[in-house]
């Protein structure tokens, strides 16, 4: 499966969607069977959402559906390896660091701090009944660059201490 070709990195000029779609053509013509079934997976996944919400959706909201994605991939990869399922797991890894490819880079621990620090002097939290306010604001900065869960375990103890 391998590392993805240089033709999935970012491009900013593209809105995401158009972007998916062109790899899926490229893919096509290069006869990558895996790369084609994995972005079928992503544009799927990416309509699913655009019916139930009986709209398009912008990259933000793909960048939702991307996360929500990665997330699914990287608990397989856990549960497959405590299987001892090296088939599954390598599958798995392989269409996660395809998703990956399309978000932006993660944010590093010094950035996540200091994106959580911000969030609390913007808010006002004083203690974790805040706590809300504080991830609702986070959570439409960084989408797509940071892990929700352990962003929620440095707030609280942020709030907490």
């Amino acid at each position: 499966m391998g590392r993805l070709p240089q033709h999935c990195i970012h491009r900013p000029d593209m809105p995401l969607k158009q972007r998916i779609q062109e790899d899926i053509k490229t893919a096509m013509r290069g006869k990558e069977k895996a790369r084609v079934a994995a972005l079928r997976l992503v544009s799927a996944a990416i309509k699913q959402r655009e019916v139930d919400a009986r709209s398009e959706l912008d990259d933000a909201g793909i960048m939702v559906v991307l996360d929500k994605m990665a997330k699914q991939r990287r608990d397989s990869i856990r549960h497959y390896e405590q299987a001892a399922r090296a088939d599954l797991s390598a599958q798995e890894n392989f269409e996660l660091e395809l998703i990956l490819s399309y978000l932006p880079e993660p944010l590093t621990p010094a950035e996540l701090d200091a994106a959580v620090d911000s969030a609390i002097a913007a808010t006002g939290a004083a203690s974790g009944k805040d706590m809300g306010r504080v991830m609702g604001k986070l959570k439409s900065e960084l989408q797509g660059r940071a892990d929700l869960g352990q962003l929620s375990a440095r707030v609280k103890s942020r709030l907490a201490g």
